[in-house]
């Protein structure tokens, strides 16, 4: 692939985008593509050091944020007439009520999720908690003589910080899901706002 196939099928790939955002990466990338030539690559060598044009375009649209991508899709490409904009004004009670019932739905699917991330480490703070008041009230336990008290509240309090070494390992493995899952909802977002444009 040469420079002008690069540069194009990066083009296609970005069509969605605002022009302006569009024509900052084509530039860098084609200034990217300059300077390692000047280093002594071939063209082809160039493009492909650079690396493939899907992870490139899928970068850049992480990158952009979704309001951005979206206030461009929802700009009117021309001037609404007046019989739009009376279809508009009267349509608004239902596509405006939909609108927040889809967005309040999402939001509350949302917070469900992070919601259950934050139950869990609530749990771990208890456990964690539990296992430092076990082990310090059988301590105090089997000084003030009881001793056999002592010793099964202290057996209770490291089962208790055993629980809370697996129950940090999970925690965060959840955490990490959800943020990988709020990623991925959010480019997935970004790649339904921008559609490819197929020629």
């Amino acid at each position: 692939m040469n420079k002008q196939e690069f540069i194009a099928a990066l083009q296609s790939k970005l069509g969605g985008l605002p022009r302006q955002d569009v024509d900052e990466r084509i530039d860098f990338y084609a200034e990217m593509i300059d300077d390692r030539m000047e280093e002594g690559m071939t063209e082809e060598e160039a493009v492909v050091a650079i690396g493939s044009v899907d992870v490139i375009a899928e970068q850049i649209l992480s990158d952009i944020p979704l309001v951005k991508i979206a206030k461009e899709k929802i700009r009117p490409k021309k001037r609404l007439g007046t019989g739009e904009i009376v279809l508009l004004a009267v349509g608004s009670p239902l596509w405006l009520a939909l609108g927040a019932a889809v967005l309040a739905v999402m939001l509350s699917v949302y917070a469900a999720l992070w919601s259950v991330v934050v139950s869990l480490w609530s749990a771990f703070g208890a456990v964690v908690g539990c296992a430092l008041c076990g082990v310090m009230a059988g301590v105090g336990f089997a000084v003030g003589g009881y001793e056999i008290s002592g010793i099964a509240m202290i057996g209770a309090g490291l089962v208790c910080a055993g629980l809370a070494i697996f129950l940090f390992l999970g925690c965060r493995a959840a955490t990490k899901g959800v943020l990988l899952l709020s990623k991925k909802i959010a480019l997935g977002m970004k790649k339904w706002f921008v559609k490819k444009e197929e020629a």
